[in-house]
């Protein structure tokens, strides 16, 4: 095992890159959206209910501001003590700066590691009894994130469906004909008097 390893593994919590000095609670929220509309019984479907992004909330303290990774100085150096201190201040503004560039950051728990995270709300509190500390209240939501691939398809292919498959032909002029105002029944009574 390498040094930062084990500097990770005794950090049970992190948001990003920035490590906690207090947890006061974290509430984990996990939810299914269920169909308010009838669904068939048996029927091999889907879309009767569908995940909604996870949403965790942590309340956290920063003691005499807090710490940061800091891969570089544990690298050169090589000491055990990976973090640096920062004033309440720069923790603050690491965390709005986190929320504004809107990329997503892993979160380490007691329950759970979290990945693309976004910080979706910042609550600070500041009073007589929290002036050189940062508490915070952290509301991050998951990002759930989709990967795209597109495929180029040559003309020489056979097509399984040619017919639905092919490309917009011009097919004439089209005209339309008047709707006869003649119901279903009155159509069944004369084919039935002709007979």
């Amino acid at each position: 095992m390498d040094i930062l390893s084990t500097l990770f593994m005794q950090q049970t919590r992190q948001i990003g890159l920035m490590v906690p000095d207090v947890i006061i609670s974290e509430k984990h929220q996990d939810t299914l959206e269920i169909t308010e509309h009838p669904v068939e019984t048996g029927a091999a479907i889907a879309d009767h209910a569908y995940k909604r992004p996870a949403e965790l909330t942590m309340e956290v303290g920063f003691a005499g501001g807090g710490s940061l990774v800091d891969f570089a100085d544990t690298q050169n150096i090589g000491i055990s003590t990976p973090l640096n201190t920062m004033s309440p201040e720069e923790v603050y503004r690491t965390f709005v700066d986190l929320q504004a560039s809107r990329k997503p950051v892993d979160v380490i728990t007691g329950k759970r590691k979290y990945s693309n995270m976004l910080i979706r709300a910042i609550e600070v509190t500041t009073d007589k009894t929290s002036e050189n500390v940062l508490m915070a209240v952290l509301t991050l939501r998951e990002l759930n994130m989709t990967q795209t691939e597109t495929v180029t398809v040559s003309r020489q292919q056979n097509m399984k469906e040619g017919a639905t498959t092919t490309g917009v032909s011009n097919t004439g002029v089209k005209n339309a004909r008047p709707v006869e105002n003649v119901s279903l029944l009155q159509r069944l009574s004369g084919w039935f008097n002709a007979a």
